[in-house]
């Protein structure tokens, strides 16, 4: 190796590893996402408030450091609620998360992956899907089976079925044609070997980060759900719910102000971090 070689390498090393790295915005999307998690995992540890029962003395007290986001008209923590209500919002995002990438990965596998009259009719009922706006689908779903958050998480993700659908269809498609799978099929292996050592192995990555970006909406949905009483009612803590009741307090703009932060600043980071996990894929 000569010495021009030597001190090139030197130099673009430490900008390789730079380039690794997530930048400072996605460091902080990590953390603050991680926090929403961590509420959701062990609640107790960030608040000694009870988040149901409420103080009346205290009732609609404006933020302080007794208070972070003040208090309810009942007297209860405001960061309390929100740090409990944090469960049921990442819980149910997760299950929407779920069912969009299981059914929805499942439909575009096979109809990408058969062809044919299977892929025609899988495509159709996927465009009637998507002819329908997700929201209005998730609320017709919700009035059909019943109104609460573990519903409205099932809501919102049969309504993601589709997106998850087409994206998938589409990587099969595309793996499908690659040389590699071209050769397999020539030495004699079988479809269900394929399937699952070529095709969905390389087909799923592109859906990593729509499930991240579909986690971030499913918290949107679910929250507008509660937020039009379509998920638990009072006293759960649901972040929508509490925008919704905060919005009859007009003259205590923190009730709904700490919720619909927290709810904006979740969503926002997850989408951060799901737009660099695409520009790394």
């Amino acid at each position: 190796m000569t010495l021009l070689s030597t001190a090139t390498a030197a130099h673009l090393a430490p900008t390789r590893r730079r380039a690794a790295l997530p930048p400072l915005p996605v460091v902080l999307s990590l953390v603050f996402v991680a926090l929403v998690i961590a509420w959701s995992l062990v609640p107790g540890l960030f608040t000694g408030h009870d988040p149901i029962a409420g103080v009346p003395a205290d009732k609609l007290l404006g933020p302080s450091l007794a208070h972070w986001f003040g208090t309810d008209h009942l007297g209860r923590d405001l960061f309390a609620r929100v740090v409990f209500g944090s469960a049921s919002s990442v819980t149910s995002a997760l299950i929407a998360v779920v069912i969009g990438v299981l059914a929805g990965g499942l439909i575009g596998l096979v109809a990408g992956f058969l062809g044919g009259w299977v892929d025609t009719v899988l495509a159709r009922f996927v465009d009637v899907l998507l002819a329908i706006p997700k929201f209005l689908l998730a609320v017709i779903v919700v009035t059909a089976i019943g109104f609460d958050t573990i519903n409205a998480a099932i809501a919102t993700g049969v309504s993601a079925v589709a997106v998850f659908a087409r994206v998938m269809r589409s990587e099969v498609i595309k793996t499908r044609e690659a040389t590699f799978v071209e050769a397999s099929f020539l030495s004699g292996g079988s479809r269900w070997h394929i399937l699952l050592r070529h095709v969905l192995p390389n087909a799923s990555r592109s859906v990593l980060p729509l499930g991240v970006l579909h986690f971030g909406d499913s918290i949107l949905v679910i929250a507008s759900l509660a937020f039009l009483s379509y998920g638990d009612p009072p006293p759960a803590s649901d972040w929508g719910l509490l925008i919704s009741i905060g919005k009859d307090y007009p003259k205590w703009p923190w009730l709904v102000y700490a919720p619909a932060l927290v709810t904006i600043a979740t969503v926002l980071s997850v989408n951060r971090i799901s737009r660099w996990l695409r520009t790394t894929d």
